[in-house]
């Protein structure tokens, strides 16, 4: 995880731009339909902020948090808010969100990880609270400029569920990524209820 976070410091500002203004509409609909209105989300590895933007201005109660100071930095001044330097491993809230949003944020938790973050991000879940999170679609650990990541498809998603009794599955689908110069890159997006 420190390679990846290396990462987002160095390319902070590059990765800003290139994630702003991609079109998250269609993501946000299934995960904000089982938010109550004004509800409380954690958009956990936020990145540049833009989802937490979006749901700011929708009316939600949003608390960020990004592993890279650079990008927090970047996501607090969009927001006007603070945005805390936290990895997964040091989250203390409990029972206090009616939502977590994990945006391609989780596959650079290596495979092994896996059930233990999730498990802490079901842990900030009010009771019948929801987890989205989305990988990119594919079947095992790789790295890719410098950065690692853990690919899933719907079988490995079984299998990592299956580790996490708090955690479970509600609803998942592959999407093309929304960004133009990506025509070819598929993500696994997963609604999980806790």
């Amino acid at each position: 995880m420190a390679d990846s976070i290396d990462y987002y410091r160095e390319h902070a500002e590059q990765f800003y731009r290139d994630t702003i203004g991609a079109d998250m509409q269609a993501l946000y609909a299934p995960f904000l339909a089982a938010i109550p209105p004004g509800g409380r989300v954690l958009d956990a590895g936020c990145g540049s902020g833009r989802d937490s933007l979006a749901f700011l201005r929708l009316g939600y109660s949003v608390q960020a948090f990004d592993a890279a100071p650079e990008m927090a930095g970047l996501a607090a001044r969009l927001l006007a808010q603070p945005v805390p330097v936290l990895r997964f491993d040091e989250l203390a809230w409990k029972t206090e969100f009616d939502g977590v949003w994990a945006c391609a944020s989780l596959l650079h938790q290596p495979w092994a990880d896996l059930p233990c973050t999730l498990s802490q991000l079901a842990i900030t879940l009010k009771p019948g609270g929801v987890l989205y999170a989305s990988f990119k679609h594919g079947s095992g650990e790789r790295r890719y400029r410098n950065r690692h990541f853990t690919d899933l498809d719907q079988h490995r998603l079984h299998q990592l569920l299956a580790q996490v009794p708090g955690l479970h599955l509600q609803h998942s689908w592959v999407t093309v990524d929304c960004r133009p110069d990506r025509p070819n890159q598929e993500w696994l997006n997963a609604l999980l209820t806790a």
